[in-house]
Formats: structure tokens, sequence, C-alpha cells
């Protein structure tokens, strides 16, 4: 008995997978503490700003109120934003602009890809032409563009008026019906470059031999490139995507500057809608259960996301 009784209570040794981690763990030591600080960095700058604001969405904070005197209200934030017919209608316009701008941009950039990728005279002056819409500042083209687009200075107004197009400048982003499609315009104009480059560099990435060896074969330009470049180009065209997804879903620059989220919540997406709520209305409880939101939709496309290179590495490995 008493043999039983101080087997129960001897201490428990910790298991070989457990004693090798930990022994592991101090082996490296040195290595952990070099990265430390950054870690460190990383929660103070991502970890704790996340958890603020997922806290702050239990919360109410009217205008009337300091920050420090919020309400604590539960899920009636998530409530009242799911109840909205501003809230469905601002994600109506993010879709749009989300679905088209992606859609769009890789598309203009995939055929540009294509077409300089053959050999002609001036290619390179015209591959760094093309990529100056991407380079310069999305501010800086906000203002451009919306000067462009002005009803009563705008070139394109002037332009069709003086072709006898139109009698009078059309209301591009100052009418309801065009000024999400105006924007879209822009969007692409400045994006299509990035996803003419990361072609680019997949076009690269087709053997020669491979596209030598189909033409003599007797196989059409189509047959080509169906056959063997677009299989080459099948993980970047999925990567290229879907990080044009992610940052026209979280856009801000352009719809901002150039109207502000109007005319009546026209051109507003998720993430102008944010930043109104929270700076412009000091409604940071209703504003922070929208970027969890928000949070919770890019972490699934960046799931996807980091599926798709993984699927890379390990094609990679296994060739």
């Amino acid at each position: 008995m008493t043999s039983v009784t101080g087997q129960a209570n001897a201490p428990r040794r910790p298991g070989p997978a457990r004693a090798g981690t930990l022994r592991n763990v101090w082996q490296h030591r040195a290595d952990y503490a070099y990265v430390l600080p950054a870690i460190v960095v990383m929660l103070i700058v991502i970890a704790y700003p996340i958890y603020y604001t997922v806290d702050l969405s239990f919360y109410t904070t009217p205008p009337s109120l300091q920050l420090r005197d919020k309400i604590f209200v539960g899920f009636d934030n998530y409530q009242a934003i799911l109840t909205s017919e501003v809230f469905w209608r601002v994600t109506w316009n993010t879709l749009i602009w989300t679905f088209l701008s992606t859609v769009l941009s890789f598309a203009l950039g995939f055929a540009t890809a294509l077409a300089l990728h053959r050999d002609f005279i001036g290619r390179g002056i015209l591959r760094a032409i093309l990529i100056i819409p991407w380079v310069i500042s999305a501010v800086a083209a906000s203002y451009i563009w919306k000067w462009i687009y002005h009803s009563d200075f705008g070139v394109i107004g002037a332009i069709l008026v003086g072709l006898g197009i139109a009698d009078r400048p059309p209301n591009f982003i100052d009418s309801v019906g065009t000024v999400l499609p105006s924007l879209i315009v822009v969007n692409i104009w400045r994006e299509f470059p990035f996803a003419m480059i990361m072609i680019m560099a997949g076009l690269q990435t087709v053997p020669d031999q491979l596209l030598s060896a189909a033409k003599v074969d007797g196989a059409s330009a189509w047959q080509r490139f169906w056959h063997v470049t677009f299989p080459h180009l099948r993980n970047v065209s999925t990567v290229t995507v879907l990080l044009l997804a992610v940052a026209n879903f979280n856009s801000f620059i352009i719809p901002w500057i150039m109207t502000g989220g109007g005319p009546s919540n026209a051109s507003h997406i998720w993430i102008t809608h944010i930043y109104e709520l929270a700076f412009g209305r000091q409604r940071w409880g209703v504003a922070s259960a929208y970027s969890v939101l928000l949070f919770l939709i890019l972490m699934t496309i960046g799931y996807f996301y980091v599926r798709a290179l993984s699927g890379d590495k390990k094609k990679d490995r296994e060739a």
C-alpha cells in the first residue's frame, strides 16, 4: 500500500517530447534573445491594438462622452451594424469596388504583360511609361484625377463638349450613378501595372524549350499559351489576384480624397465608412465593430494567400 501511495505522490517527470522541446529552446536561447525585441514591438504595435479594438467594439461611445467614459453594450454594436441600411449599401459598394477593381486590373495587367513579352523596338521605354501610375503617390494621383473629372474645369468634359459628344461636361464624381464607376476607373489605372509586373515575372519562368517543342509539334499560338504558358502562370496569377483583392478591400486614399464617400454615401466603402464613423462622428464603438468584421474578412483572404504560397513552395520541393 505504501509503495502504491508513494508512486502516486511521486513528482511527474516531463515526457521525452516535452523535455526535448525544452532542451531545444534552451540550446537556442541566444537566437530567441535576438528576436525578442522584434516580438515585443509586434505585441505593442499589432497585438495590443487588435485587442483594444475588439474590446472597444463591445462599448458605446456617444460624442457627448469621453472615450474613457465608454458604456458596455455587449453585441449591440454588431446588431446595429447588421440591421443598418447604410451597412448593406456600403457593403454592396465595397463588393463592387473590390471585384471590378481586382478583376479588371488583373485582366488589363495580364494582357499588357503578354504584349510586352514580345521583342519590339521601344519595349523598355513603354514598360517604364506603363509603370508610372503604380509608382506615383496615390494622393497625387487622386488629386490629378479629381481635376480631370471636374465638372467645370475637367479635361474629359472639355474634350467631350469640344467634340460635340456632350452638350455640357458630365458630372463624373458628383453624380450618384457615375461616382463609383469613375473611382473604379482610377483604381484600375493605378493598379494594373502591379499585375503587369507580376505576370511579366511569371513569364520569365516559362521554359523556351517547351514552347519551341510545342511549335515544332504544330501547336497554334493559342494552344501554346493554354497548354504551356498558362500552367506556369497559374500560381503567380492566384497570388496576384489575392494581393489585389486585399489591397482593394482595404483601399482608402482614392475614394476618400476624391469624394469622401459622397454623394449620399454612393462611394463609401468599408474603410472610408469606418474612418468617418471614428474620426467624423466619434462613434468609436461602432467603428471598432466594423473594424473587427473587416479584420476577419481580410484574415480569411490572407489564409488563402498563405495557402497559395505554401502550395508554390511544396511544388518547388517536389520538383
